[in-house]
């Protein structure tokens, strides 16, 4: 089963990684989203870290499902403030800046993502109260 619902994606070319987010049925996935967080891990010093890039969402020929690929990644940049001269610097996952991050949770389709092969992908949910609030008219 598992891997038969990855059969309409394409393979990953060369250089690049086909990663895989399968997720649980939920209760009411209309209320729940995920948050896609790519990156990498690196060797930083106290500034903020980021890298660039291209964040599409394709479509699979003939299917109609979604797929996603970064490419085009730039960096890493960061803020360039004086450290203190005796910290140390620290391993943390530096992340690329993306303009839409979610996706909508799906348990019946994988999230599929396409990156460049230094990079991960991690994720995450999110959800909404089932209550909502009224606004007002002015």
């Amino acid at each position: 089963m598992l891997a038969d619902d990855l059969k309409p994606y394409p393979t990953a070319e060369p250089g690049t990684a086909r990663h895989v987010i399968r997720l649980p049925v939920a209760d009411d996935e209309t209320r729940l989203r995920v948050e896609l967080i790519i990156g990498r891990d690196m060797e930083v010093d106290c500034n903020h870290h980021w890298f660039g890039g291209k964040f599409e969402r394709e479509v699979v020929a003939g299917w109609g499902y979604s797929m996603f690929r970064l490419s085009d990644v730039a960096g890493p940049a960061s803020t360039m403030m004086a450290c203190p001269p005796d910290e140390q610097k620290r391993s943390v996952f530096v992340t690329i800046r993306l303009d839409d991050p979610f996706v909508r949770y799906n348990s019946k389709l994988p999230i599929v993502v396409y990156v460049p092969e230094a990079f991960s992908v991690r994720y995450r949910v999110w959800s909404a109260p089932a209550k909502t609030e009224q606004a007002t008219i002015e």
